[in-house]
């Protein structure tokens, strides 16, 4: 952009800001949707730790550039908002397919994880994922299944050597 407008610039350094501070950045497609409909889309997000918004595509594609994420470029074309994540993706990323369910004019469109790409196809699969605190829940389980169960080991353990031990009269 030759001489750019402050205000683009300092847009483009706001999206760039909110891709580098993100976990996850997922595009999707809005047209069709009402203003009311990208409320409760928004609500839902906030309280899953996104944040969704909508940018010109020029000027995302330029943030894009600027922070290593040039894949999006390809996916900024048409109507496209911007879900910044930060946190626990599976969440959001459950959110706006139940939302796409929902409405079916909201189109998952891809996205961007760290330093890779991802596809419309692994948006859903990060969607199938359990939550985070599902996922430590599980954690959690196992860790303590693990003591228990070699305290049951080594119980059985003793008892066998101890019937054993136990002279016949």
């Amino acid at each position: 952009m030759e001489n750019p407008r402050p205000e683009k610039v300092t847009t483009v350094a706001e999206i760039a800001a909110k891709l580098r501070g993100a976990d996850a950045a997922i595009l999707t497609e809005y047209r069709g949707l009402t203003v009311s409909q990208m409320a409760g889309i928004r609500r839902q997000l906030r309280e899953a730790g996104g944040e969704w918004k909508v940018y010109k595509n020029s000027l995302a594609r330029l943030a894009a550039l600027q922070t290593g994420a040039e894949a999006l470029s390809s996916e900024l074309v048409g109507p496209t908002a911007i879900a910044f994540v930060k946190g626990d993706v599976a969440a959001a990323a459950k959110v706006l397919r139940e939302a796409s369910k929902v409405n079916p004019q909201l189109v998952l469109k891809g996205g961007v994880m760290g330093d890779k790409f991802l596809s419309a196809k692994d948006v859903e699969v990060l969607a199938d994922l359990p939550s985070r605190e599902t996922l430590l829940a599980m954690f959690a389980g196992l860790l303590t299944a693990l003591p228990r169960n070699l305290a049951y080991g080594l119980k059985a353990l003793i008892d066998q050597k101890e019937s054993e031990a136990v002279p016949a009269e």
